[in-house]
């Protein structure tokens, strides 16, 4: 009758053959055993550490009073912009106005996998929109961001891997910020649903630095001075 296995063994490491009155750990078994806690504790240190980043309040965003110590107005409307700026190009905002026709994701800006593209409206190719994927809402468990019209900026609004002062100058300017007027960017940065989502991304990604309601204020501070550009 073969001898009980020792119940120090973990079940699945011990071999049914006895030796010597003790059950045989298995060298294999132990090490895919090892190996496995290794990955899974590496695993749940990078989940931690996403969802601490995705919860976290960003911080860096002066609010418009703080700049008023700047005596020259020229020089505090560049500085408002500037301040602006960290909204504008943060991962949130760039990989949805991509120069080219691919978005990006992720904190890195990776292009989009699967490999969709904007589509002539913006809402990608016919066999593949982006509302598919897309839904009204963030889909946590599968990671999947989400809000009501997702689509890319327009083609003229892409200002990905531009300096402040050149995405300045594109703002300002009707032909290349979807025909907006300088009043309208106000309500778009700060009032507009989608822009919205770069605050509230769901696990695993840095929200935009700051609150909605505080790009909308620095960008009509900015204007109201003058909307000079860095």
């Amino acid at each position: 009758m073969p001898a009980p296995l020792d119940e120090t063994v973990p079940l699945g490491l011990a071999s049914t053959t006895p030796r010597q009155g003790r059950s045989k750990i298995r060298p294999g078994l132990l090490l895919q055993t090892v190996i496995a806690g290794t990955v899974l504790t590496g695993m749940l240190t990078t989940l931690c550490a996403a969802y601490g980043a995705s919860e976290k309040a960003s911080k860096g965003l002066a609010s418009p009073e703080s700049f008023s110590s700047i005596s020259g107005v020229k020089q505090r409307s560049a500085a408002l912009f500037t301040e602006l700026g960290k909204v504008l190009t943060h991962p949130r905002c760039v990989n949805c106005h991509p120069v080219g026709d691919r978005p990006r994701q992720g904190d890195f800006g990776r292009l989009h996998q699967p490999p969709v593209e904007r589509g002539a409206d913006g809402f990608g190719l016919p066999a593949m929109r982006c509302p598919i994927c897309h839904q009204r809402a963030n889909f946590e468990p599968a990671r999947m961001p989400g809000r009501p019209q997702w689509h890319l900026a327009p083609r003229e609004m892409g200002w990905e891997g531009k300096t402040l002062g050149e995405i300045c100058a594109q703002l300002k300017d009707p032909e290349r910020n979807g025909g907006r007027g300088l009043d309208d960017l106000v309500h778009h940065i700060g009032r507009d649903t989608l822009v919205g989502w770069a605050w509230a991304p769901g696990f695993g990604r840095e929200p935009a630095p700051g609150t909605q309601e505080l790009a909308g204020a620095l960008a009509e501070a900015w204007i109201k001075i003058g909307a000079a550009c860095p």
